[in-house]
Order: C-alpha cells, then sequence, then structure tokens
C-alpha cells in the first residue's frame, strides 16, 4: 500500500480497524482488491502448473525428449515457483500494493506467450522449454505477495476471511487449468495465429473422457488461451 499523498491513486490514510472508516470507506476499497486479486492469482497458479499438463502432452505427441528429460519441466517450475515466493513477499513493503499485483500479473504474460511460441516448435532444444518452464515459477511467487498484500487491507476479524477467500479460489487455478489446457488444445482457437495442429501420436484425455491418437492438437495452446484472461486483468490491476 502506497502513502504517497500526491497520487490519486494512493491510499495516504488506511484504518481498516476503526469501524466507521471501515463501514464508510474502508470496506469497499478492501473487496475491491480481493475481487481483482482472486482471479489474478487464480490466474498465477495456473500458470505455475501447467507444465504437468504439458509435458504429459508433450509425450504424447512425440516430442523427441525421454520421459526423464520433460519430466525436469515439472521439477524446474515446481521448484522456481516455491522460491519465487521468498523475494515476492518482500515487494508489497517496497513498491506498494497496486504496483506489485499489477507488475506480478503482468509479468505472467511473458510465460504465456514463451510457452505458446517454444511449443510449437519441437526442434527446438531442450533448454528452451526448461527456460520456459522457470520463468513460469512466477505465477507460484504471485501467492506469497498477494496475500500479504490483501492481509493489508481487512481488520484483524476479517483477515482470516479475507486471506482464506484469496488464497482458496486462486488455489482453484489449479483445477481450472487442468480442465482448460487439454480442452483448448483440442481446437483452433486463434486461427491462422495460433500457428499449426500436431497429431497425437499416443491417446491422451481429460476430465470428460478420452482424446484418441490421430486428434489434431494445438499444444501452444497451453500457453497462449492466458492471453484471454491476463490482459484485460493486468489492466484491471493497473
Amino acid at each position: 500500500m502506497n502513502t504517497n499523498k500526491n497520487s490519486s491513486t494512493d491510499i495516504a490514510d488506511w484504518r481498516p480497524e476503526d469501524e466507521q472508516f471501515w463501514e464508510s470507506t474502508g470496506k469497499r476499497i478492501a473487496y475491491r482488491n480481493l475481487w481483482i486479486s482472486v482471479p489474478s492469482l487464480l490466474c498465477g497458479f495456473a500458470i505455475w502448473g501447467m507444465w504437468g499438463i504439458i509435458t504429459v502432452q508433450m509425450l504424447n505427441l512425440g516430442f523427441p525428449f525421454s520421459q526423464a528429460e520433460l519430466f525436469t519441466l515439472t521439477a524446474i517450475s515446481g521448484l522456481a515457483g516455491a522460491t519465487m515466493r521468498i523475494p515476492a513477499s518482500f515487494l508489497i513493503r517496497l513498491a506498494g500494493g497496486r504496483n506489485t499485483i499489477f507488475l506480478t500479473t503482468a509479468m505472467l504474460l511473458a510465460p504465456a506467450i514463451g510457452t505458446g511460441i517454444v511449443l510449437q516448435h519441437p526442434e527446438w532444444p531442450l533448454w528452451t522449454f526448461q527456460l520456459m518452464a522457470l520463468w513460469s515459477g512466477v505465477g507460484g511467487g504471485n501467492f506469497a505477495s498477494s496475500m500479504s498484500n490483501i492481509s493489508t487491507f481487512f481488520p484483524k476479524r476479517l483477515q482470516g476471511t479475507a486471506l482464506g477467500l484469496n488464497a482458496g479460489l486462486g488455489n482453484f487455478g489449479v483445477t481450472t487449468m487442468q480442465i482448460v489446457i487439454p480442452l483448448v488444445m483440442t481446437m483452433s482457437i486463434f486461427g491462422s495465429f495460433g500457428g499449426e495442429p500436431m497429431t497425437l501420436v499416443k491417446d491422451s484425455g481429460w476430465i470428460f473422457g478420452k482424446i484418441a491418437a490421430g486428434t489434431p492438437t494445438w499444444i501452444q495452446n497451453a500457453g497462449f488461451t492466458w492471453l484471454l484472461s491476463l490482459v484485460p486483468l493486468s489492466i484491471l490491476c493497473f
């Protein structure tokens, strides 16, 4: 939370424990920030966890890597996200809530776009995919800054509820990703801009059934599809 009185976007007076202030001013601002934070965190978890689905689909599409090599991608993204939480927990104090949440949400655009690009090139070296997996760890780090930001907006009697909503609904990004990614891979969402499909060499599947070998698959949509939510969310956060 910033305290620069010269900026209309900064908060100079914040007294959530003052009941009158909370009801007249604070409550509206706090819940507005919470309802923007939740979908931003949800996308963060989705970007962070997407390599768990992508690596399986890369195997099913016959990418020229061993199973052990591909599963390094999942390990790298998981470790990167956990590590990123350490510096992310200090960002709110250094840069302010609005700046931090905007920056960390907008930063998710890079691994989303980059992942969509590299997945169109099975012939590229493994390190290019590992780099995108590492970059996706930004989404895991967002949890720390998001929770730190929301906790400052609510009085102590409501902090547990607010943080529970933020974390609980934000974690739903993992489930959302597991449903959305296998679905969007089966359709050409972005037309000619989204690249050419590949063909499954092994049966795949998702929560509602099997996807047979021979099915055209736009694996690049696993990255590109998050642009549809990240772009408007970044604007809202700003």
